[in-house]
């Protein structure tokens, strides 16, 4: 009885000796492979800053305004207000246009039938794209084309205050 379980406790052990040294070498490929992805997710960052500085002239294309104003934008489609409002403060302390975050945002709408929730990057493309262009249309579309914002004191032209002859 005593050599069944000192069988046993032996085959236990080389188990899980076993067990132990597949352990190590998946441990040492696997921050190799974590280090390879971190880098190309920085390099994409960096590709996409640059992208949006060389299409937006002024303040809507500089680094910290194109990170938060597509976080805010990310945020709002997913109907986290408040978070979204939080980093909009952010984003106009940093002297960012507000103007930009309401047109990429308004461009997002337009394109909401195109974002498909099961293809990971599919909205984070699109708001890349909405920020850089936010007067991109689909295709077959049925919105209008966005007409820019008039001045208030041009509004309403002066009318005669007389009857006219």
């Amino acid at each position: 009885m005593s050599a069944l379980l000192l069988a046993a406790s032996l085959g236990l052990a080389s188990a899980a000796s076993a067990q132990t040294n597949e352990k190590p070498q998946d441990q040492s490929k696997a921050p190799a492979a974590a280090a390879a992805q971190d880098n190309r997710e920085a390099q994409k960052r960096t590709d996409e800053f640059a992208e949006a500085a060389k299409a937006i002239n002024g303040p809507a294309g500089n680094p910290e305004c194109v990170w938060l104003g597509r976080r805010v934008v990310n945020l709002m489609w997913r109907d986290d207000l408040d978070t979204a409002f939080r980093h909009l403060d952010l984003y106009d302390r940093f002297g960012c246009p507000g103007g930009h975050v309401q047109a990429a945002f308004r461009c997002l709408v337009r394109f909401g039938a195109t974002i498909d929730n099961k293809i990971p990057d599919t909205l984070n493309t699109r708001i890349q794209a909405c920020w850089i262009n936010p007067s991109a249309q689909p295709q077959n579309s049925n919105f209008p084309p966005p007409t820019p914002p008039t001045p208030p004191a041009a509004a309403a032209p002066a009318k005669p205050s007389g009857p006219a002859k």
